[in-house]
């Protein structure tokens, strides 16, 4: 028996703890997410049926797709048997542009780079992040300690990842959750800038730092990037070259610092 929700589905199982019982749980949805710019298809991403406008903005944002929220004029969510369509309608301008790219990255859960065309598209030519102000390290793992028990999805399913902006004394805001990690920060990052908040804090991911998540990171011009696992090379070599602290393994009482780490108060480096 399967009993569909927006988000999660309820299905019974056979589970082993010990013995053979069935039971009844809940796990993620996923779903195809097709991305439409002026009437043209873009991209089709898996992803949670959630937060759909702030993903469509976040999105267009961190892929460059647009420079600012006020290039995108509309957004209308359309539902249909196999999956969503988000339908954008954005400024001539930033239509052009997309043209010329010619990106399509069909196939993959938060698969952001998946059939980029060229290197040029991958390696995106950003601005260091500025410096700002000392951001406390005291901040990032209370953020990571109060960010599980907003994470109501997770709690639920199991399966899904979240995001979110953490503050200077520890309070945390726009928690997004996908199942796919870069979703979920595009999610946040577009709930952001639907506020005109600006670039202040750090950003929690509950995953592994990946490079494209970094570039997304900078490209809104955060300058603090924490995850609670580990980064790639490539993801820490670009944190490197764009200003950006990136901190690993935030768990408990500690962290792995591989950027920049003057940023962050109370560094020993």
């Amino acid at each position: 028996m399967i009993v569909l929700d927006k988000m999660h589905s309820n299905l019974q199982l056979t589970v082993q703890r010990p013995g053979y019982a069935p039971q009844l749980d809940t796990v993620a949805e996923e779903v195809p997410v097709a991305f439409e710019y002026n009437g043209i298809s873009h991209t089709v991403m898996l992803a949670t049926p959630a937060d759909l406008e702030d993903f469509a903005l976040g999105f267009s944002l961190t892929e460059g797709i647009v420079e600012r929220r006020s290039e995108v004029f509309d957004i209308e969510v359309e539902e249909a048997e196999e999956g969503i369509t988000l339908h954008l309608e954005i400024a001539g301008g930033a239509f052009a542009r997309l043209k010329e790219r010619r990106r399509s990255l069909a196939g993959r859960t938060g698969c952001g780079l998946c059939g980029a065309e060229s290197l040029t598209q991958v390696m995106r030519d950003l601005p260091p992040v500025a410096d700002g102000t000392p951001f406390p390290l005291a901040a990032l793992h209370e953020g990571m300690h109060r960010l599980p028990t907003l994470q109501a999805l997770q709690q639920t399913t199991g399966a899904v990842h979240a995001a979110c902006r953490v503050t200077a004394d520890g309070g945390i805001s726009h928690v997004r959750e996908d199942v796919g990690r870069h979703n979920a920060l595009d999610k946040t990052l577009g709930a952001l800038a639907a506020v005109d908040a600006a670039p202040e804090g750090a950003l929690i991911i509950t995953s592994r730092a990946s490079f494209e998540m970094v570039q997304k990171s900078a490209a809104m011009g955060y300058g603090v990037l924490a995850a609670v696992s580990a980064p790639t090379a490539a993801a820490i070599r670009l944190a490197d070259r764009l200003n950006l602290t990136l901190v690993g393994f935030l768990r408990g009482a500690n962290c792995s610092i591989y950027t920049h780490a003057k940023r962050l108060q109370g560094s020993t480096t």
